[in-house]
């Protein structure tokens, strides 16, 4: 059985960060809110009101400065907000604002059946579901029915987020070959071209003569042989690379932290792996100051200079990268 495909194909890094960022904000203003304009329990009314603007002050600065914490820390965030909803129903001066407070749980449902695997993303629901309906209870003044009722909705709310993610998910692949497709390559690429600070080069693959053996042999021939080249390369990828169908018998390969040399010899030692089948390719090393369809150009100028000396090999492009600019 296929595993179930990984939201991080769905969503960049950033903008898992951004909408983690947007759900505290959200959450923190709603807890504000709820406690806002009432005169019972000064004391809690403050301790809720705070914990919410701290919650509004972590989610506005990942939106203010751009910040985009590793998976491991987002997924952190999330359960660090799991546990402070939980706070706030506990410190709610009344059952209506705990209850209002508990709703925010819904948040946390929603992002992390967003960016989570299915295994962790199960793991948040249940842990923000047991903590909030836990609260409630405990509290005394909140009816077990109200809190099995939030335990449905957050439930249900998820179990959407996770169908749409995945539907989604299917929209960014190649339906033949299982690799990404050119939408998502199209999105990886833009998202790594905004990392000056991180080496990138990016390759086009053909195979060669692939029209002959759609015609001589069928394009179920064809077909197999796609998927048998996307089968032999997929496990030789570096951790982080990206290779997509990029259209018909064109592969595209995304290689972040690797510079032209390194990014030419990989790519021959994957020519190699399908052996009788020929495939040529041209590799572009980013220039500074390079746009994403500049970096995509050198490499489509380099397969051209392949495909026009003989096919069967592959090429760095290596025009000089124009100086950049200097600062002032």
């Amino acid at each position: 059985m296929s595993a179930e495909p990984v939201t991080r194909d769905v969503a960049s890094p950033r903008a898992m960060a951004r909408t983690l960022a947007l759900f505290y904000v959200a959450g923190g203003s709603t807890a504000v809110l709820a406690v806002g304009g009432g005169s019972d329990q000064p004391g809690r009314r403050w301790l809720v009101a705070g914990i919410g603007l701290l919650a509004v002050g972590v989610g506005a600065g990942i939106l203010r400065w751009d910040v985009v914490p590793p998976r491991v820390v987002q997924g952190g965030l999330v359960t660090v907000g799991s546990c402070l909803i939980g706070t706030v129903v506990v410190l709610s001066p009344d059952a209506a604002t705990a209850v209002i407070c508990a709703s925010i749980s819904a948040f946390v449902g929603v992002i992390a059946c967003f960016f989570a695997d299915r295994r962790v993303a199960v793991a948040h629901v249940a842990t923000v579901v047991g903590v909030t309906t836990s609260a409630l209870l405990l509290r005394g003044d909140a009816s077990a029915v109200a809190a099995a009722a939030l335990a449905v909705v957050v439930s249900t709310l998820a179990s959407v987020t996770r169908a749409l993610v995945l539907r989604a998910s299917d929209a960014g692949s190649d339906s033949l070959t299982g690799l990404a497709n050119r939408r998502a390559f199209d999105e990886a690429l833009g998202e790594h071209v905004r990392r000056p600070d991180v080496p990138l080069s990016a390759a086009l693959l053909d195979l060669d003569h692939f029209k002959q053996i759609n015609d001589t042999d069928g394009h179920e021939a064809g077909d197999h042989l796609l998927r048998r080249v996307a089968g032999s390369w997929r496990p030789a990828l570096p951790a982080g690379a990206l290779l997509a169908r990029h259209g018909g018998d064109e592969f595209a390969l995304l290689l972040p932290g690797l510079d032209g040399p390194d990014a030419l010899a990989l790519v021959r030692r994957l020519c190699a792996l399908v052996p009788g089948v020929g495939v040529s390719a041209g590799v572009a090393q980013r220039c500074p100051g390079d746009s994403a369809a500049q970096l995509m150009r050198r490499a489509d100028l380099a397969l051209y200079r392949v495909k026009a000396a003989g096919r069967g090999s592959a090429a760095l492009h290596s025009d000089a990268c124009p100086e950049a600019s200097p600062s002032r």
